[in-house]
């Protein structure tokens, strides 16, 4: 039932393209555009061959991968961004290189502009439905599990909860048959997968064995090569290593790096750069100078003090810096080794109100122009967590790979706050570490959205 729809769910992503692509192009250049200019209309084919021949060549260097089984919104927006910004290189170069000698500019621009914002949602909306299609039980594919360990457990009850994800389970096999009464699609040992392919027309085998089977490992990838059906290894160590890993050569030996980190990219870094300076530099200038005039008043009024707290906190690879807040407690000598609690009677009155609104950290825009932290990443913590948690948490000391942020994935995800047990602080970290491995421009822009919503909505968290 798999096999084949990928490669047309692309052309119909395709052909949806072309011609969102084309009726726009035509609305604004030959319709809506006056008064008309004579030369597009006198060399319309020619444009429009143009338009399409374009595309296509964008297409090339960035295809569609719309019906992989596990994408995110993120990864669609970033892709079809970048399509139609290449698109639109290549475009303007032929008018250049053509002579196209169109007065209309302006037409061009509105062009650009609206198809941006229709691609995205076209491609969104396309992959939203056919994740609704999917979890109706359509266009699945017929997949099977080798090896009913930890990994194979895990893996089948992600592809049986996760219906969106287009898997249907057909068996899982292991030479341990007391395993039937514990896994409903358990279809018996080893020894049966192939006669069990071949009759239920079976797309992909996920072999979870370990290496010391390689011999029915083995045996099992040539089955599947030689009747067409895809072969994927679940390597054991996954059990020990939880994250996206990374596969690079030394000349002809495979090297797995354990995490992919798109900030090491300088590109991306310089994105970052561009993002938070900008950002920071919009906030201090436009909200910064008179929200600071109104607090300091409150903040004087309700206890003796400085108006801007300064603590020192982790960050980058570990160097120690002065964050910056607007002060929101009277002083106290516990202010370096106690976190906020519900209900804190240290918190001024005035102090509950910014920090469950965030405005404590406006101040934090300096911290990110000074190089210390970054608009988004992971929160800083005091010195004395920072000690005690990288003794009790493995990979605690790995959010310290990028500058910390103002607000992050972990906050905006239910983890602000207060840490009352290890537990909580794994999840943050898990969280953190994920934001490191996952980053993008627009992430980044999604979490300062669901930042600035959280204000406005409130935080049971934020105290």
């Amino acid at each position: 039932m798999g096999k084949g729809k990928g490669f047309l769910i692309k052309w119909l992503v395709v052909i949806g393209d072309i011609l969102m692509m084309n009726v726009l192009f035509f609305l604004i250049c030959f319709c809506l555009v006056k008064p008309i200019d004579p030369e597009m209309i006198n060399k319309k084919s020619e444009l429009f061959l143009l338009l399409n021949a374009c595309y296509f060549f964008a297409l090339y260097f960035i295809p569609v991968k719309i019906s992989e089984r596990t994408l995110f919104v993120e990864e669609i927006v970033k892709r079809a961004s970048s399509l139609v910004l290449l698109h639109l290189l290549m475009f303007v170069a032929c008018l250049l290189l053509f002579s196209f000698h169109i007065r209309h500019v302006e037409s061009i621009i509105v062009f650009y502009a609206v198809f941006f914002v229709l691609f995205n949602l076209w491609r969104i909306i396309f992959r939203q439905s056919l994740k609704a299609y999917r979890s109706s039980g359509h266009n699945f594919q017929r997949v099977v599990i080798v090896g009913a360990g930890k990994n194979g457990l895990e893996l089948y009850e992600e592809m049986s909860q996760q219906e969106f994800y287009g898997y249907k389970v057909m068996g899982v096999f292991d030479d341990n048959r007391s395993l039937k009464k514990q896994i409903p699609q358990y279809k018996g040992a080893l020894s049966g997968v192939e006669q069990f392919c071949i009759e239920n027309l079976v797309d992909e085998i996920y072999c979870t064995l370990p290496s010391s089977q390689d011999e029915k490992i083995t045996r099992l990838l040539n089955f599947a090569e030689k009747n067409m059906i895809r072969f994927y290894i679940v390597p054991e160590f996954y059990r020990y290593v939880k994250k996206r890993l990374t596969l690079g050569n030394i000349d002809h030996l495979p090297v797995i790096a354990l995490r992919d980190e798109p900030l090491q990219y300088w590109h991306n870094r310089l994105l970052k750069n561009f993002f938070d300076i900008s950002f920071s530099l919009m906030i201090l200038l436009l909200v910064f100078p008179w929200l600071y005039l109104i607090l300091a008043v409150f903040i004087k009024l309700s206890s003796p003090g400085p108006v801007i707290f300064k603590q020192l906190r982790t960050g980058l690879y570990g160097k120690e810096f002065y964050c910056y807040k607007f002060r929101s407690m009277a002083m106290n000598c516990d202010a370096d080794e106690k976190q906020a609690e519900k209900d804190d009677p240290r918190t001024t009155r005035i102090g509950e109100f910014i920090r469950r609104t965030n405005l404590d950290e406006i101040p934090q825009f300096l911290n990110v122009l000074n190089g210390d932290m970054s608009v988004v990443g992971p929160r800083p913590h005091m010195l004395k967590h920072t000690e005690m948690y990288s003794k009790l948490i493995d990979k605690y000391m790995v959010r310290h790979l990028v500058k910390p942020g103002i607000t992050g994935w972990a906050q905006v995800t239910g983890y602000r706050g207060e840490t009352k047990n290890v537990q909580q602080m794994e999840e943050r970290v898990k969280r953190d570490v994920w934001y490191i491995e996952n980053y993008s421009l627009l992430l980044d822009a999604k979490i300062v959205y669901r930042t600035i919503i959280n204000m406005f909505k409130g935080d049971s968290n934020a105290y």
